[in-house]
């Protein structure tokens, strides 16, 4: 009988010691999919990327895209440069599940749909977030 007590003190320990261990606090999901969205409140053109992969974006604690300021950048500058669009307004969407973020991107192009008077256009293939800078 002590034996089977010993045996299953020592099971419960091993399943909880390992679960109270410390995790380390710089732990970075890295990889994430994005798409951007460009509005603008002088223009009726509102563009749309593609979703795209970037294997160097991290999230913080989770939830947030570190440096997410600087892939709307690019995709402002893009905009401006090859498609002319000034005073533009980007947004970048982003999940860790590239069919959540789809979902999410249906949802916003039908609500711009429902505005009659706004042109969607898709940006071109050809344009791709790149790694962002971070600064610590």
């Amino acid at each position: 009988m002590r034996y089977i007590k010993l045996i299953c003190f020592l099971l419960t320990a091993a399943v909880v010691i390992p679960s109270l261990a410390k995790k380390p606090k710089d732990k970075r999901n890295y990889g994430v999919y994005m798409a951007g969205m460009s509005a603008s409140f002088t223009d009726s053109l509102v563009y749309f990327t593609n979703i795209q992969y970037l294997d160097s974006a991290s999230l913080s604690n989770k939830i947030m895209l570190d440096s997410r300021s600087q892939y709307s950048l690019q995709l402002k500058n893009y905009l401006e440069q090859k498609k002319g669009g000034k005073n533009r307004t980007c947004f970048i969407y982003f999940n860790k599940k590239k069919k959540k973020l789809q979902k999410e991107l249906t949802k916003l192009k039908q609500k711009y749909q429902k505005g009659e008077n706004l042109v969607l256009k898709q940006v071109d293939p050809d344009f791709a977030f790149e790694k962002a800078e971070t600064y610590e």
